[in-house]
């Protein structure tokens, strides 16, 4: 974990890791593995419109990099925000939201699309070194999507697995329903990578925390409605990009997600029998608020984990099509 996300400012970390995350999309994107680009090595070729929403993908996390930048400047120059980057800052959170959608249904490459536009809004709210942890973090996330597919001894090769329907694919009518002890160990690493992502930057052990200068992107005039929704959507960020690896998972090792959460839920139950007898009565009030948040935050993982599996099924599995503006589900 990184250090606590305090009241200080740092954007040049916030720029860099902008610029890091292009260069690693763009990385990805190179390689013959996502089909993005054309070479002698690839191995299969993702449809035109597929690298036109990468790029468009990147050149709004460009925007976001240098929108953040720009407010930087301005509103330390005493200008206040410019109108400019609040439009823009605006509609880049609402067309990140919906971009993944028209995105390929090839594991590897939607989950590059889904990364690139939950990372664009991040950057804007960020104001420390939040960027680098998000960056990190989702390295972190394909190496344990990579691991898992390896450990599972998986004939098909990972760029090759689909997001796609039960009834498309007679293979994945074979979900293993039992529980072995992989399973144990991906229900640990979930809940691990949960809480790390929770706790990673240290914005939720205190309300003291929550700085208001985040969302200076979007709106300078103090209002607690917006300012909490823009935090909200901040704090859900990474939650969303690691309950998005773990549906990749369950689809790469046909696994069945009701066996996975009942294993999440008996060690939540474990989890919070733990922090329940860590909780203080004595002392600053501060270390009183953690200990209680720890307990309510273990208890309450549970509710927030299905429902976070949920929007990852949405962002990964739903295709909107450009042609007929028709909806098709994938429902694994």
């Amino acid at each position: 974990m990184m250090a606590v996300v305090g009241k200080d400012t740092n954007y040049n970390t916030v720029i860099l890791a902008g610029w890091l995350f292009i260069f690693a999309v763009g990385f990805c994107a190179r390689r013959p593995e996502t089909g993005l680009i054309f070479n002698s090595r690839t191995v299969r070729r993702e449809p035109y419109h597929i690298a036109v929403i990468t790029a468009v993908q990147v050149v709004l996390l460009c925007v976001s990099t240098y929108t953040i930048q720009s407010t930087s400047r301005s509103i330390a120059n005493k200008d206040g925000l410019p109108f400019l980057n609040q439009i823009v800052a605006w509609f880049i959170l609402g067309i990140s939201l919906v971009l993944p959608m028209f995105g390929s249904q090839s594991i590897l490459t939607r989950l590059l699309n889904v990364m690139t536009s939950l990372f664009a809004p991040y950057i804007l709210l960020s104001i420390s070194h939040e960027g680098m942890f998000c960056l990190l973090l989702c390295i972190e996330m394909i190496l344990w999507l990579m691991l898992e597919h390896h450990l599972s001894y998986n004939y098909s090769k990972l760029q090759d697995i689909h997001f796609v329907p039960i009834s498309a694919d007679p293979m994945m009518k074979k979900i293993n329903m039992e529980i072995s002890l992989g399973d144990f160990r991906r229900a640990y690493f979930f809940i691990f990578f949960i809480l790390l992502a929770f706790f990673g930057t240290g914005n939720i052990a205190s309300i003291n925390s929550f700085n208001p200068t985040s969302v200076y992107c979007f709106l300078t005039v103090f209002n607690p409605y917006i300012m909490g929704f823009l935090m909200l959507i901040k704090i859900l960020i990474p939650f969303l990009i690691v309950s998005c690896i773990l549906r990749a998972i369950n689809v790469c090792l046909k696994a069945s997600p009701r066996a996975l959460f009942l294993l999440i839920l008996l060690m939540s139950d474990f989890l919070a029998l733990h922090f329940f007898f860590l909780v203080k009565d004595s002392g600053s009030w501060l270390d009183i608020g953690t200990s209680l948040s720890h307990f309510i935050i273990s208890i309450t993982v549970i509710i927030f984990i299905m429902l976070l599996y949920g929007l990852a099924w949405i962002l990964t599995s739903v295709s909107l099509k450009f042609s007929s503006f028709r909806m098709k589900r994938h429902l694994l």
